[in-house]
């Protein structure tokens, strides 16, 4: 079993709270984290109808007959057990009873941000970060890893990733879109997220989305929510500062796992990643997800943005800490090229608080430049921790 880096974040907040509450992607792996961490709690599985008839039905019956604690799963389904938690907290007055988990982002957050506020963590698990996929045997080829992505059962299991992909797409749409946004012409649907999906890396413009799966901006809008809200894609926000330049202000639009845009832009095998002609955008989007990732994973917020003005001076990551900002360029050639930095010392230009500059390529070597670092995408992790830690000094 891999030992996901979110572990000891989790316990430790189990420690200091009187709940903790983890969300993520349907398959992340939030199940098995929990009930692996915390292995002497029982489990229940609220999507099981008898399970969740008695919750709803009886709702102090159901946790009288837990005991001390225990790990409810998709807590989402039930979300007024809620409130009978947050009086169960404040009559034991101790931390450590309940492990919850949830896969509707959103809605669970309301529900929680009503009825346990100050009394839960909250943790988001992502698909595996490439370290842990590593541990699957999997390899670090950037193909590979654009084509087959790190949800845990495909590497758990050695599945076919186009085979897995599309089964969980068909599950998802007709199981979660129908309850979390009410839809009703899934194809048109359908439609919207393969478009989302050719759009990775590009501002989110909605009436273009909107207008090309057929439906109004509002509804482009709403089902944009819908995918935000299960944990499908995200959006990246601009960087905003008081600078005497014009600045975009639309996000860019990111799936949370690479490999089910690959899937869901008619990607059939790795050997097709390298001529296609959105490989650099899904590159670009295996990086921004890891970053994502690696916050996460240690019990962080996001603090990624990306930099954008008027006259199309870019970078496509900003991390920021407590000292400063790391800039990233992505750049998905294994080649390095001399004019990598270019862009990066303009902005830095421009945004005098920047303290590192790193390009991450699809090569495999690590290299320091004048201007700062090249490093692989497996070389993210220790970029990004030494941000960190140069924010405490």
């Amino acid at each position: 079993m891999i030992t996901r880096e979110i572990t000891p974040c989790l316990l430790e907040l189990f420690d200091n709270y009187p709940f903790v509450t983890v969300t993520g992607p349907r398959q992340s792996g939030k199940t098995t984290l929990c009930r692996a961490a915390f292995s002497h709690l029982e489990y229940v599985n609220l999507e099981a109808p008898d399970q969740r008839e008695f919750a709803e039905s009886d709702p102090r019956g159901f946790l009288a007959q837990l005991g001390e604690g225990a790990i409810l799963d998709e807590i989402q389904r039930v979300p007024e057990l809620l409130s009978y938690l947050q009086v169960l907290a404040d009559e034991q007055r101790g931390n450590s009873l309940f492990v919850l988990t949830g896969s509707e982002q959103f809605r669970l957050s309301d529900a929680i941000s009503q009825s346990l506020a100050g009394r839960t963590a909250l943790l988001r698990l992502l698909p595996f970060s490439l370290d842990e996929r590593r541990q699957t045997g999997a390899r670090d080829r950037i193909d590979d890893i654009l084509y087959s992505g790190c949800y845990p059962r495909i590497h758990d299991q050695k599945l076919e990733p186009r085979q897995a992909l599309g089964d969980y797409f068909e599950t998802y749409v007709e199981r979660d879109v129908r309850r979390i946004g009410e839809i009703r012409n899934l194809s048109n649907f359908r439609r919207f997220v393969r478009l989302c999906a050719g759009r990775v890396g590009q501002l989110a413009n909605l009436s273009a989305l909107g207008a090309d799966a057929g439906v109004s901006h509002t509804t482009a809008r709403h089902w944009l929510t819908v995918l935000e809200a299960s944990y499908v894609v995200f959006q990246l926000p601009p960087f905003y500062a008081n600078i005497r330049k014009r600045l975009v202000k639309s996000p860019k639009l990111y799936f949370y796992d690479v490999g089910l845009a690959s899937y869901l832009i008619g990607i059939e095998h790795a050997g097709q990643i390298a001529t296609h002609p959105l490989r650099g955008a899904l590159f670009e989007n295996a990086v921004i997800a890891e970053a994502l990732k690696h916050r996460f994973n240690r019990g962080y917020r996001s603090n990624l943005s990306f930099f954008r003005d008027a006259r199309g001076l870019e970078c496509d990551l900003l991390y920021e800490n407590g000292n400063g900002i790391g800039a990233i360029e992505i750049k998905p050639g294994a080649t390095v090229a001399s004019d990598y930095f270019n862009a990066l010392n303009r902005v830095a230009r421009v945004l005098p608080q920047i303290s590192g500059k790193v390009v991450v390529y699809g090569g495999a070597e690590r290299q320091s430049r004048r201007d700062g670092e090249v490093v692989p995408l497996p070389g993210l992790r220790a970029v990004l921790e030494r941000f960190e830690r140069s924010a405490m000094r």
